[in-house]
């Protein structure tokens, strides 16, 4: 890898974390120099504008999260499992990105008018909708999951449950109610979504 693909990767890596604590608008110049160590023509010889920076930084933040929420995902063989792994990989697991998840961070962000930074946000959640369903409808078919359950539906009731959760704690700065909706989400796949004696 080149030099400038180097420096180009520490820059967004830098401002992801920057960004996903502070936002777009809370995040200046400054800080940016700061938390790169550059100068303003060093961050702007790589990026055309700071809204490329932070749609980039804020796709480097969701993927570290991701990966931290698929954690030992792959090692699970029945979906329901799977998708009661993700579920406390999210209330239990911290992305090495500080600030909280980029998706909510970010779609509260991008809401007054940024509308590269919306698309990117409206797209990862897309991919995360998506990823779910998936899992869902693979249980479906191989009967670890219930041959009723709307995989769009529960993806979105889970994602919402979470997210929810996650904006109350950091409001309370508490992980109580995450844990809570860890429990019920849990509980709600062993009554209604998991195939009756279907386990691992």
């Amino acid at each position: 890898m080149s030099k400038g693909k180097q420096t180009r990767q520490r820059i967004v890596a830098e401002a992801a974390s920057l960004f996903n604590r502070r936002g777009y608008h809370g995040s200046s110049l400054q800080d940016l120099m700061e938390a790169t160590g550059l100068e303003k023509g060093g961050i702007y010889r790589h990026f055309s504008s700071k809204e490329e920076l932070a749609a980039l930084a804020f796709d480097h933040a969701w993927n570290e999260a991701l990966e931290a929420r698929q954690h030992g995902i792959d090692h699970i063989s029945n979906n329901a499992d799977k998708l009661k792994q993700f579920i406390t990989n999210f209330a239990r697991r911290r992305p090495s990105i500080p600030g909280g998840c980029p998706l909510l961070n970010t779609a509260v962000d991008s809401d007054d008018g940024n509308p590269l930074l919306r698309d990117h946000a409206r797209k990862a959640l897309k991919s995360w909708q998506e990823r779910m369903e998936s899992m869902i409808a693979d249980g479906i078919k191989a009967r670890h999951i219930r041959a009723g359950v709307d995989a769009r539906k529960l993806a979105n009731v889970i994602i919402a449950s979470l997210e929810g959760a996650l904006m109350i704690s950091r409001l309370e700065r508490n992980d109580e109610v995450l844990h809570e909706a860890q429990e019920h989400l849990h509980a709600y796949i062993e009554a209604e979504v998991r195939t009756p004696n279907k386990r691992k």
